[in-house]
């Protein structure tokens, strides 16, 4: 309606409420542009004042984090370690702590920043980010308001995001020379999943340590200025140990591996041999930071890319306390099951991880490779090890523990995406030579990976979501054409003659209420089988906004679940539920429902014959009869019966 044409008098009520709301947003307009002035107003006096006066004087300088999942924080610590060694010290603020117009009184500010989505930095720390555009871009706060501050910027990032790898970081060094502050030394820029994070920030740290000490002569080639620039720094990257050492290395310098207590030799492990082996194409997947954080989380690293850990259902299963849903659904023995990947890497960075993105990730295989013998054989002795550590729990009988020794189920579905191991149909052979079954899981992006694969015993498809804009809210995809990637994987699966799978996440309030549009995904890939699961609740994270209310209960899974069957027009019909999973198994009724009995388990020795022969096999040469209480509306609710159903009491607090 044009606004000549309302009508508001004092007395029409009905004009109140646009009355009051034109009032609140003057007001809060007003007040916006008050606060606003008085802050530039602030700083315009601030950058009059005497530079050399005692309060700046005395000021100490700032070693500022932005941080997200704790990476960059890491690193701040490291380099703060290192500057007080050095005799250099600093204070080390978080920047969502920090009052962004103290940097006008600073002398000295190192900033360690990372890249979050879209090449912004984490929320916690816009409102830093922000004031620096912001002053830089109006002119009445003046292009020399930090003429006395010196600052150096190292970006933490991932090259997987193309154009947007360490925007932050070089963000903040055009806006700080903007408002005239002294670069002393050229931007790091540290790559968090290609391998080498680690060694290009100890350079950076050994080289900003001799910029700030002054100890390196202008004719060492080190620096003109003041300044490190990019081909003094590559140069520098790349030279050996002599030419370090001839370049004054030990003149008061102390190497980050005397931090722990160590002092190796600078010829065995100098952080310029390790870079320089990067340089060359020789670099790990699993830095330093990634191995720490996984290895806390109880992942055993095998190699430089691989890993295993087991999983709480093997060790209920082992003490009698019932299997996972795959016992129920495919008759695997859950003590006998190994959980593993041969690539900790993935494409994807969802928001439901359970791993909380504590893994690289890369569009493409860049690292080291290791032996697919050497992963499979270290994976079964690094899991054995876990069983044997159930010795003496109290329900572990010890002929139990015994089978569990003897793996005979490898679920490639531990973190990241397994396909992107180019050695990946090895590593299935050898585990089908062991006769261990396998169960692999890919994310959908990497359709070329899934048609070259051997037969497995079931191949899984995440379909995380059933639209476009849904499935990159939801998995934050690496990939531009992550879209048609993800309709090309699901026509890759209908081409496989084994049991395939679609698997369903459910996250509350995110991808639960398009029914339809998953319907029509399943005439693409026809999969054999689609299971539903309630999104599993790890806790809260820096990474994910995800808390208990999106996580659906068991009858919300199963009234998605009938619907869903319901829009397959009888192609498809609920099967079997594991309820302590909250998730449900659709199956293919004219193809796994015989004679009114189900069929989805798997006769695990005909389907190791059948591979064994190398004669071509499908998906119904190796079913087998599902038991009556895995069926769905069973009173067990997938709960084997021959297992003892063990319940923890509860003791909560009256009100």
């Amino acid at each position: 309606m044009p606004l000549t044409n309302l009508k508001m008098t004092s007395n029409s009520s009905s004009s109140l409420p646009l009355r009051y709301t034109l009032l609140v947003l003057l007001s809060t307009s007003t007040l916006y542009c008050i606060w606003k002035s008085q802050r530039l107003r602030k700083a315009r006096k601030l950058s009059l004042q005497n530079p050399n006066s005692n309060s700046s004087i005395n000021r100490k300088g700032k070693l500022l984090f932005v941080s997200q999942t704790g990476t960059s924080k890491t690193l701040a610590n490291r380099l703060y370690n290192l500057l007080n060694l050095n005799n250099l010290s600093l204070d080390l603020i978080d920047s969502k702590d920090y009052e962004p117009e103290d940097f006008l009184k600073e002398t000295l500010v190192l900033i360690i920043a990372s890249t979050w989505e879209n090449g912004k930095p984490p929320e916690s720390s816009n409102f830093f980010a922000n004031w620096l555009a912001e002053s830089a871009e109006d002119f009445r706060v003046g292009s020399l308001i930090l003429s006395k501050c010196k600052f150096a910027v190292f970006g933490v990032g991932s090259r997987s995001y193309g154009e947007n790898f360490n925007a932050v970081g070089k963000e903040f060094v055009v806006r700080l020379k903007e408002l005239g502050a002294d670069e002393v030394l050229n931007l790091g820029q540290g790559d968090v999943d290609g391998g080498d994070l680690d060694e290009v920030f100890d350079v950076w740290s050994q080289k900003l340590v001799r910029v700030l000490k002054g100890e390196v002569e202008e004719n060492g080639g080190v620096y003109s200025n003041g300044v490190v620039s990019d081909s003094e720094y590559d140069s520098y990257v790349e030279s050996d140990d002599e030419d370090f050492e001839e370049k004054g290395s030990d003149a008061g310098m102390v190497d980050l591996e005397d931090i722990a207590g160590k002092g190796p030799s600078r010829k065995s492990s100098s952080v310029f041999t390790e870079v320089k082996k990067v340089a060359n194409g020789v670099k790990e997947m699993v830095t330093p930071v990634i191995r720490a954080s996984l290895q806390k989380q109880g992942y055993k690293i095998i190699g430089s890319h691989s890993g295993v850990k087991i999983c709480r259902w093997t060790k209920s299963q082992l003490r009698g306390r019932g299997g996972c849903y795959k016992h129920s659904f495919y008759g695997i023995e859950s003590h006998r099951c190994m959980e593993a990947t041969p690539s900790l890497a993935c494409a994807n960075k969802c928001v439901f991880c359970w791993r909380h993105h504590s893994n690289p990730v890369g569009k493409s295989w860049q690292w080291k490779m290791d032996d697919p013998l050497v992963i499979v054989n270290t994976a079964i002795d690094e899991h054995t090890k876990m069983i044997k550590q159930m010795k003496g729990v109290p329900g572990v009988k010890s002929e139990i523990l015994l089978e569990g020794l003897s793996p005979r189920h490898c679920a490639l579905s531990l973190v990241g995406e397994p396909i992107m191991y180019p050695e990946i149909n090895t590593l299935i052979d050898e585990l089908h030579r062991r006769r261990i079954s396998t169960f692999l899981v890919t994310n959908a992006q990497f359709p070329d990976k899934i048609r070259m694969l051997k037969p497995i015993t079931q191949l899984y498809v995440s379909v995380d979501a059933a639209t476009k804009e849904s499935l990159k809210a939801i998995d934050r995809p690496l990939f531009g054409d992550f879209w048609e990637r993800f309709l090309d994987s699901l026509k890759a699966l209908q081409e496989k003659d084994q049991r395939t799978v679609y698997r369903l996440t459910l996250v509350k309030g995110w991808n639960t209420e398009d029914v339809d549009a998953y319907a029509s995904l399943f005439d693409i890939g026809k999969p054999d089988f689609i299971e539903i699961k309630g999104v599993t609740y790890c806790g809260s994270s820096a990474t994910s906004k995800l808390t208990m209310e999106n996580v659906p209960w068991h009858y919300d899974v199963k009234s998605f679940s009938e619907a869903i069957a319901m829009k397959s027009n009888g192609v498809y019909e609920v099967a079997c539920e594991h309820v302590h999973s909250c998730c449900v198994l659709l199956a293919k009724s004219d193809k796994f429902k015989v004679n009114g009995q189900w069929h989805t388990w798997i006769d695990y020795e005909k389907f190791h014959d059948l591979v064994a022969s190398g004669k071509p096999f499908n998906s119904k040469d190796y079913m087998t009869t599902t038991p009556s209480w895995a069926v769905y509306g069973a009173n067990e609710g997938g709960f084997d019966p021959e297992q003892s159903r063990y319940r923890k009491e509860r003791h909560h607090k009256g009100s």
